[in-house]
């Protein structure tokens, strides 16, 4: 089962100039191809932060997905941070440079050839846009803090990170959680693979616990699920069925 971080770089986002939507979106995402998500970190645009973080979860996740602080000013340090945690060098990759050039043509400024420089040994990541690729270091993707092009670019090669479909039910109870524990605590000893969520609800008029059964074993889940709604009997408000997401 494939694993994953997501590290958010940008002074912008820590100091409330700008609501975080990149994380949230690849929240979903991730879920939908099966990859599960263990972390989300949100660091400044500081190059020591930046090299132990990313380096840190590369060693940990089977993914790392950054986002910002790439392109042409003096606060896009990913490149240089991500370079630096890993102990190599930044250096222009020449056929970045070339898509820079021909990109912005005879209007280019020279600043924005900074978008070629990579950590030397990226490799380039191309789905369908063969204009853009997405820069990847080893396990680490490094995608840009602007939502719209972060979305446009994990999309274009998101089928590389699929995995097996999570089986996802749910159950309304309406109980308190310790009322429900003796027999959460049974279900969940009985059925190891399956992860049971248990969240009070309180602006709800017929529940008052929501219950969340995960897995990848489609039938594990299928039998928590119903030795929960059996064993819940009539505090059961309503449930939903295993489905694949």
């Amino acid at each position: 089962m494939a694993t994953a971080a997501i590290v958010i770089i940008g002074d912008e986002i820590l100091s409330g100039k700008f609501a975080e939507e990149n994380a949230a979106f690849l929240i979903g995402e991730l879920r939908t191809l099966g990859v599960d998500l263990k972390r989300i970190v949100v660091i400044p645009d500081e190059l020591d932060d930046i090299a132990a973080t990313v380096t840190e979860a590369s060693a940990r996740f089977d993914h790392v997905f950054t986002s910002g602080g790439v392109g042409p000013t003096h606060d896009d340090l990913t490149m240089a941070g991500i370079a630096r945690g890993f102990g190599t060098t930044v250096v222009r990759q020449p056929e970045l440079e070339a898509r820079v050039r021909g990109y912005w043509g005879a209007k280019l400024d020279e600043a924005n050839l900074r978008l070629a420089d990579v950590p030397a040994g990226a490799e380039l990541v191309y789905g369908k846009d063969q204009v853009w690729p997405v820069v990847a270091y080893r396990n680490v993707y490094i995608l840009p803090g602007v939502p719209s092009l972060f979305r446009r670019k994990f999309v274009d090669i998101r089928d590389r990170f699929r995995s097996e479909p999570v089986t996802v039910a749910r159950v309304y109870v309406d109980a308190d959680e310790g009322q429900i524990a003796a027999v959460l605590d049974a279900v969940v000893a009985a059925h190891a693979s399956v992860k049971i969520g248990s969240y009070p609800r309180f602006s709800e008029k017929d529940f008052r616990v929501l219950l969340t059964l995960e897995g990848r074993d489609a039938d594990a889940v299928a039998s928590a699920h119903a030795q929960l709604v059996e064993r819940l009997g009539a505090r059961v408000v309503r449930h939903e069925a295993p489905a694949s997401t």
